[in-house]
């Protein structure tokens, strides 16, 4: 195999640093609930609106930042996008009304964050790395993110203790920035290119994909990891305090997650680039029916709650080297950023259901336990779906007939 040359090394680590940041600050911003909606006096509703907007334009406007990408080149959407992250952040500081928080924390931010999201980034890193390595880079930058999680949530903690919440707000727009300096690292690396293009039009792309039963399967598949991973997200740490354990445990919870997400993004990345893809999602997602299975039959303690953090962290965001590495080796890398960003819209699609239907389900019936089972049922589906993929390489030609 032959040597990762140091230009793609480098762009593998700035591409790491643009997610870390941008996954950071998504994970942090829920701390800023009680300063502001206390000091302007406003309902949670404003706050999680403004945030579900963000979300909301995140996922669609992702494929849409993909196209762009594929089509005029990855820096300069990096570029949009951190500065309209930035603003967007320093213009919450300046929010006084809802309208204004709903336009700079979902709108301005929204749009910024799908510039800056995994899809820009694993679209250009895909196009230097090769199919043969694409899973394991996409790896790396699912750990990078997750460290922006790990290391964010105590630094704006920090921050809005020590400086009030709109200077932290101030100082994080700032470190969004940062994400514009490391781009000209990620830009020099795009003239590595491996793999062939066939000069596709976008709209023969588009066709191409629709028509081809495993992308069907692929979104459906990655509709579940959403439903999920928002769901535990969002409410693990609710669920902890309503078995009576102490608040600290949820939000140590989420900090195991990210860590071990870090050591299993990486593993399962490693394990794609050497192993049937298709099947490690098949797997990644039974493993997920079995832990859950398993949470739910233990007892009550911050020892179990700790251990299903552990668990759901080592295969927590596994499925996206897994998922856009088979968007590559199917259809190849044109249009990669586009074509994986449609997927990405799936998650982020289940994601809102995941959050969503938790909270109301638990206010119908006082409990987790349906939501626990449609995880659980979810999963199980998820894993049976990726089998019948068919994962030849279009590139290689083949036949239509067995594109659809």
């Amino acid at each position: 195999m032959a040597k990762i040359p140091t230009a793609v090394w480098l762009a593998l680590l700035a591409g790491a640093w643009i997610l870390m940041i941008g996954a950071g600050l998504r994970h942090a911003f829920g701390l800023f609930l009680p300063p502001i909606t206390a000091e302007y006096g406003w309902g949670r509703e404003v706050f999680s609106l403004g945030f579900a907007i963000q979300m909301f334009l995140l996922g669609f406007g992702s494929p849409v930042a993909g196209l762009i990408a594929d089509r005029f080149g990855t820096g300069r959407v990096l570029i949009a996008g951190a500065l309209l992250q930035a603003l967007g952040l320093y213009g919450v500081a300046q929010a006084s009304t809802p309208a204004e928080f709903y336009l700079t924390t979902g709108v301005m931010m929204g749009l910024g964050a799908s510039a800056v999201s995994n899809v820009v980034v694993i679209g250009a890193i895909g196009r230097m790395v090769g199919e043969q390595r694409v899973s394991r880079a996409v790896g790396v930058l699912m750990a990078g993110a997750s460290m922006g999680q790990i290391l964010m949530l105590p630094a704006a903690h920090f921050l809005i203790a020590s400086q009030g919440w709109s200077r932290a707000v101030v100082i994080l727009s700032g470190v969004a920035l940062s994400a514009i300096v490391v781009t000209p690292l990620l830009i020099r690396g795009q003239a590595v290119r491996q793999g062939s293009h066939r000069g596709q039009k976008v709209l023969a792309a588009l066709g191409e994909a629709r028509g081809h039963s495993g992308y069907r399967l692929l979104n459906l598949g990655f509709f579940v990891c959403g439903f999920h991973v928002f769901f535990l997200a969002t409410h693990l740490p609710a669920y902890a305090k309503d078995l009576g354990l102490a608040p600290v445990v949820g939000a140590n919870a989420l900090m195991l997650i990210g860590i071990f997400n870090m050591i299993g993004a990486n593993i399962w990345g490693y394990l794609g680039d050497r192993f049937s893809k298709k099947r490690m999602l098949s797997l990644i997602y039974l493993l997920r029916a079995l832990i859950i299975s398993v949470f739910l039959l233990l007892p009550a303690a911050d020892f179990s709650v700790y251990l299903f953090s552990a668990s759901i962290g080592f295969i927590w965001l596994g499925t996206v080297p897994l998922t856009s590495g088979l968007v590559r080796q199917i259809f190849g890398s044109q249009y990669l950023s586009m074509l994986y960003g449609m997927v990405f819209m799936s998650h982020q699609v289940g994601g809102f259901l995941g959050a969503w239907m938790a909270g109301w389900l638990f206010d119908i019936t006082g409990s987790y336990a349906v939501m626990w089972g449609l995880s659980i049922g979810l999963a199980i589906l998820a894993a049976m779906v990726h089998h019948p993929i068919d994962d030849r390489s279009l590139e290689a030609g083949t036949p239509a007939a067995q594109i659809a």
